[in-house]
């Protein structure tokens, strides 16, 4: 198979590539190659998406498969079908579980669950908040043009080697360094993501069976309890969890899900009771495999040492943020006691 990976040289894009050519397939990466280096093996193709003609440098050549991971331009996904749609036997777009219109509602599946308004044609593109919009136009636009043909990959929080957004790569951070930690809400809550590794693997296998389908790329709900504890075992930490209630740690004005200051991962409930349950019986039932979290955990841990674990990060509360929490937080607890 002779697959064209639209990217190629980070992240997602750049695992998918990876993980081709380990399958003994041809790769073509289109991309201006300024972000990263394309996975040995796979060959450089500079384009500039941006451009109405910026996908000429590839015509010619014949490709049985296409991945796209544009992440925000319905503008490049729809010039890219018009250049390439019509030649390949087989179009992966991935999309995100952020372009459901309910995130509160437990169990959903991608099949069946409802989803936002698709963004205008004249939409600012760039705008972050119109992201999940931007999304299902995108998605429209892909099953207008070759419908028969593609796959819809859906993916919730993607982690593992290669992430810098430091949402996940936190935890293990944090949790090698050993004591009392900080854990937000309630170990009952649940929590989801999809390893940057597997959710490759599963693209690839989706073109190399022609898998038509819109489906989720997420892990199975776990609990937070219990993923914070394997992740514990998994690092050889002695670190133990003190959970405090969502609600000391909003009025704290401790951030939820990703930024500075924020707890990464972590959102409030029940509003967001559907965003980390998804039920994705279907997705493993159509080839997604999910690798045990000690995988996960190590390699992500892996990665953040060589970015350094010191480092000033994007997301997540710092050490002395930590203690000054758990300090207020085992104040009122104290005070509650003996009033």
């Amino acid at each position: 198979m002779h697959l064209l990976v639209l990217g190629g040289t980070v992240f997602l894009s750049r695992a998918v590539a990876a993980e081709a050519f380990a399958r003994g397939h041809r790769v073509t990466c289109a991309a201006r190659g300024v972000s990263g280096s394309v996975p040995e093996g796979a060959t450089l193709v500079r384009v500039d998406r941006d451009a109405p003609n910026g996908l000429d440098p590839l015509a010619g050549q014949d490709f049985d498969a296409v991945v796209d991971v544009e992440s925000m331009s319905v503008t490049r996904v729809r010039r890219a079908l018009t250049a390439l749609g019509a030649g390949v036997a087989h179009w992966t777009f991935v999309s995100t579980c952020s372009v459901y219109a309910d995130n509160e509602t437990p169990g959903q599946r991608a099949e069946s669950a409802s989803l936002l308004d698709p963004a205008a044609d004249d939409a600012d593109e760039t705008d972050r908040a119109l992201y999940g919009q931007l999304k299902v136009a995108s998605e429209n636009a892909v099953r207008a043009a070759v419908g028969d043909r593609a796959f819809l990959c859906r993916p919730g929080l993607i982690v593992g080697p290669g992430d810098r957004s430091d949402r996940f790569g936190y935890w293990p951070a944090r949790l090698c360094a050993g004591g009392r930690f900080l854990a937000p809400g309630s170990p009952e809550n649940w929590v989801q993501f999809i390893d940057v590794r597997d959710c490759a693997a599963w693209i690839v296998t989706a073109a190399e069976q022609g898998l038509v389908a819109t489906l989720d790329a997420v892990c199975p709900p776990v609990r937070w309890g219990e993923w914070l504890a394997a992740m514990v075992r998994a690092v050889g930490s002695d670190a133990e969890p003190s959970w405090v209630p969502q609600e000391f740690l909003l009025e704290q004005g401790v951030t939820p899900w990703m930024g500075p200051g924020s707890l990464p991962l972590w959102l409030p409930m029940p509003e967001h009771g559907g965003f980390m349950t998804r039920d994705v019986a279907g997705s493993l039932a159509a080839g997604l495999h999910i690798r045990p979290l000690a995988d996960t955990a190590t390699a992500s841990l892996a990665w953040e040492q060589q970015l350094g674990l010191d480092r000033e990060r994007r997301t997540g509360i710092t050490r002395d943020n930590e203690g000054e929490l758990l300090s207020r937080y085992d104040e009122g607890v104290f005070r509650a006691r003996i009033v």
